[in-house]
């Protein structure tokens, strides 16, 4: 069965939505360029109403090893999400599960990232945009994506109810990451939309079982 993460998590009442539609984990962005931003402290606030079985996931764009620290200090983070120029050691040096996200365009060499970052959970491939680090709407050709790479594949990059079945299909992933395509506004999640991309997440699983 395809794992789903909603990603972008700012209001108790989106976590809510978002557990008891089926997710299996909620991404936290702890990026400040990021519309989807949540402070350490507000990030402690939505921790306390997490659900059982919930996987919270704590995006980083290129920190400093003291503030990933001091993150950890305060919320107790199940996964770590990398979505910057990070190392190997740098990403392996909290004692961490995590994954490392990589931009997608041609010429990224997706076997020789797996290799690199053999010690992740897996890969999240996102759609590689000039100037930004995720979180755009953009997908990607997804025929760049080899098959039986060495690490488990999180599909994400302008994912949303209707080509998610598509992917799923064309791409076998792992997991599937969404934030963009099941919002009202950046950092406002629609219930609606979130509870039909999970749907039809679980409809094409049926039909590929």
């Amino acid at each position: 069965m395809t794992r789903i993460k909603i990603c972008g998590i700012t209001r108790e009442q989106n976590l809510h939505a978002v557990a008891n539609s089926g997710a299996d984990a909620i991404g936290l962005v702890f990026y400040e360029k990021s519309p989807r931003h949540v402070s350490v402290q507000h990030a402690a606030r939505l921790m306390q109403v997490v659900p059982p079985f919930v996987t919270v996931v704590g995006l980083f764009v290129n920190p400093t090893a003291d503030y990933v620290r001091q993150v950890l200090a305060t919320i107790s983070l199940d996964v770590l999400q990398f979505h910057g120029e990070e190392s190997p050691a740098f990403c392996e040096q909290f004692g961490k599960p995590y994954l490392k996200a990589i931009r997608v365009k041609a010429g990224v060499n997706l076997v020789e990232c797996a290799t690199e970052f053999s010690g992740a959970q897996g890969l999240l491939l996102d759609a590689f945009v000039e100037g930004t680090q995720g979180g755009t709407g953009e997908s990607f050709d997804w025929a760049l994506i080899p098959q039986n790479l060495a690490l488990p594949v999180i599909l994400s990059g302008g994912l949303n109810a209707g080509n998610v079945a598509a992917a799923i299909k064309q791409v076998r992933p792992y997991a599937v990451d969404v934030s963009s395509g099941v919002e009202a506004a950046k950092g406002i999640k629609d219930a609606a939309k979130v509870a039909a991309f999970i749907q039809e997440v679980k409809q094409i699983d049926l039909q590929l079982s």
